[in-house]
């Protein structure tokens, strides 16, 4: 059974999953996968109803408890993750996420999000001058150390009104939270994002203190004032919405940048259309997510008996959305295997689809074109120094590291 292939901590399985979903599309596109007790769905047609069906939800909480639902309660020694998780509004379902939603809204619309782009611009320019010094003479430079991270994470810290000398700390700390979304996580992996649900919270309540002292023109001043106006927003969901866009705002970008170029070095024609022709730079950015999306896999609980390509799934069951394999479904996109720059018909799954739509897409697509339009001028002859290893995290997928030339 080809499901028997599927395999999210196999090295080989997560540097190339796309044939084993092709053979799950072809002949189990519904499947049980016994080790982490899910239903495994990888068609297009499938995953984009799923993310909409309301029968479906990222929690269950709000309908039943654990024992209603079949499900063991959580271990007490991760209450502190769950406590900050829950309340972020990714997990939290309406009216709650609705709520939530619409209070961090603002902060990326179009019209902020572009007010962004001048401050955007200019990080990435410092920190291509950094890379720039370190190619010169023939040197490499690390694409996911030395720009694909500090990048997204010095923007939403910007955003939230980090200051700068404390934002060393937040790249690990969503590293260890993260490391809890994988399938499976260690007894290690779970003390460590207890860890750093417990630093990074007790972090934000200081900061909101200060900033209810002294409100600046940050989204945890506006959050602090919003608690402090009534009922709409709690002190915990205040945390748990910064760690939500701490971990959402930049673990995919971060990913997305470094996987994407891996992917244009490979496939030199169409990096050199793309540096031939700048107006395919919006297409491009769109395919490189549909091609080699950074979250591979999103989970979803059953709040009723759903019947999907023939498979009945019955309440309380989690069902695993294979981003990547609907991404690469030859029954919506043409030729999927085939990375082009220039294709226009791409509703791609990378940023989910219905009420859990990625609230930041807007920032990360101007990010994600700022980073690869400014390489492409002033690094011309970008090159990659050696074939990258990935990370062993599947759901989160992205590079050990990116050595390049020029």
């Amino acid at each position: 059974m080809a499901v028997l292939a599927f395999d999210p901590w196999s090295p080989e399985f997560v540097a190339h999953p796309y044939d084993v979903y092709a053979e799950l599309r072809a002949h189990e596109p519904v499947s049980w996968f016994e080790p982490t007790g899910q239903w495994l769905v990888s068609r297009y047609t499938d995953v984009n109803a799923l993310l909409r069906d309301r029968r479906l939800g990222r929690t269950y909480l709000h309908v039943a408890s654990p024992a209603d639902m079949g499900r063991p309660a959580d271990p007490p020694h991760l209450a502190p993750f769950w406590h900050v998780i829950r309340n972020g509004m990714l997990d939290r379902e309406p009216p709650d996420h609705t709520r939530l939603r619409r209070l961090v809204s603002k902060a990326f619309t179009p019209r902020m999000v572009e007010r962004l782009r001048p401050r955007v611009q200019a990080i990435t320019d410092r920190l291509v001058d950094g890379l720039l010094d370190r190619v010169r003479d023939g040197g490499t430079a690390d694409l996911v150390a030395d720009l694909a991270e500090p990048l997204p994470v010095t923007v939403i810290a910007e955003l939230l009104g980090v200051p700068e000398a404390d934002r060393h700390l937040l790249r690990p700390w969503s590293a260890d939270i993260c490391g809890m979304y994988e399938l499976n996580p260690s007894d290690e992996a779970a003390a460590a994002a207890v860890r750093a649900c417990g630093e990074f919270s007790a972090y934000l309540v200081a900061l909101a203190a200060k900033r209810r002292a002294r409100p600046r023109e940050d989204l945890v001043s506006a959050l602090a004032q919003v608690v402090d106006a009534g009922d709409r927003l709690t002190e915990d969901e205040l945390v748990g919405t910064c760690v939500l866009l701490l971990n959402a705002g930049h673990e995919a970008s971060v990913n997305m940048a470094a996987n994407g170029w891996y992917s244009l070095f490979r496939k030199p024609d169409q990096l050199a259309l793309l540096r031939a022709d700048r107006s395919l730079l919006a297409s491009a950015i769109e395919e490189l997510m549909r091609y080699d999306t950074p979250l591979q896999m999103f989970e979803r609980w059953v709040l009723e008996d759903v019947d999907v390509c023939g498979a009945r799934i019955p309440r309380g069951s989690e069902v695993a959305l294979l981003f990547g394999s609907a991404n690469h479904d030859p029954d919506r996109f043409t030729d999927p295997g085939r990375l082009d720059v220039r294709r226009v018909d791409n509703p791609h799954l990378s940023f989910g689809a219905g009420i859990h739509f990625c609230l930041g897409a807007p920032l990360a697509r101007m990010e994600l074109a700022i980073v690869f339009a400014t390489l492409l001028d002033r690094v011309p002859g970008l090159a990659m120094a050696e074939k990258p290893t990935w990370k062993p995290g599947y759901i989160i997928r992205g590079l050990e590291q990116l050595l390049v030339t020029a």
